[in-house]
């Protein structure tokens, strides 16, 4: 009985109606911190001038920063976010579909080929996209090289974006994901602009990745810091089902 009620709560959690609800959720809450927060903004002077020349720009984000930077968005052009097809990315999809994202099925290691057409037509129509470089499951803060392609491919400008909130929960989960509070301080960040030269050798590329992942990361934990939360560390992966069971 015990087994046949863990498949019905499963089968319920997967749901796209359950997902949807969710997302909803995520939406209303992360609108009230939003809303309720003190900002602190940095590097949105020059990040919108270069989005309004470019007419487009590639942003990322890590996995456990998401919640909050939809909410810096102007909506006046768009934007379409790579979101996993796996249980937490239909989660994901349905709270930035709820900001006004366009999203774009797939990740780097699922759909990744559709994906990748689907994510450099947008750059080709100058719609902007989002990708989590560390995403779907790491290693943590640590950039692959899926954006810096399509900045290659593309000459549009890459930018990095991250945030930090006082007295916020760091949940206990591979990305170290953010669960920030209500009525509270926080800190927006940007990157300086990237941009990837066309004929761009792998090494350069190798120090393109690295300088980018250590500016978010300098961002991201110095914000951390100021604010008050525990040091995060890096390189962390999520495991897997296999190393779960081998575990146990």
């Amino acid at each position: 009985m015990l087994k046949g009620l863990k498949k019905f709560i499963k089968k319920i959690t997967k749901s796209p109606a359950f997902t949807a609800f969710l997302g909803k959720v995520l939406y209303y809450y992360a609108w009230l911190v939003w809303k309720t927060t003190r900002w602190e903004v940095h590097g949105i002077d020059r990040f919108y001038p270069i989005w309004y020349n470019d007419k487009s720009i590639i942003l990322t984000i890590w996995h456990g920063r998401v919640l909050m930077i939809p909410y810096f968005w102007n909506k006046k052009r768009p934007l379409n976010a790579l979101v996993s097809p796996h249980n937490d990315g239909r989660i994901a999809a349905s709270f930035l579909q709820k900001v006004g994202f366009g999203i774009i099925d797939g990740s780097t290691n699922d759909g990744a080929g559709a994906a990748a057409i689907a994510l450099r037509r947008s750059l080709e129509k100058d719609e902007a996209i989002a990708i989590i470089p560390d995403g779907p499951r790491g290693p943590r803060m640590q950039m692959n090289e899926s954006p810096l392609y399509f900045a290659k491919k593309s000459g549009k400008a890459l930018f990095g974006a991250t945030y930090s909130i006082s007295h916020s929960f760091v949940a206990k989960s591979w990305d170290a994901m953010l669960i920030p509070l209500p009525f509270c301080r926080g800190i927006v960040r940007l990157t300086k602009p990237y941009y990837i030269p066309q004929n761009a050798t792998e090494s350069e590329i190798k120090k393109y990745q690295k300088e980018i992942e250590d500016e978010l990361n300098e961002l991201t934990l110095s914000s951390d810091r100021i604010l008050g939360l525990p040091a995060i560390v890096p390189g962390v992966c999520a495991k897997s089902k296999r190393k779960k069971k081998e575990e146990k």
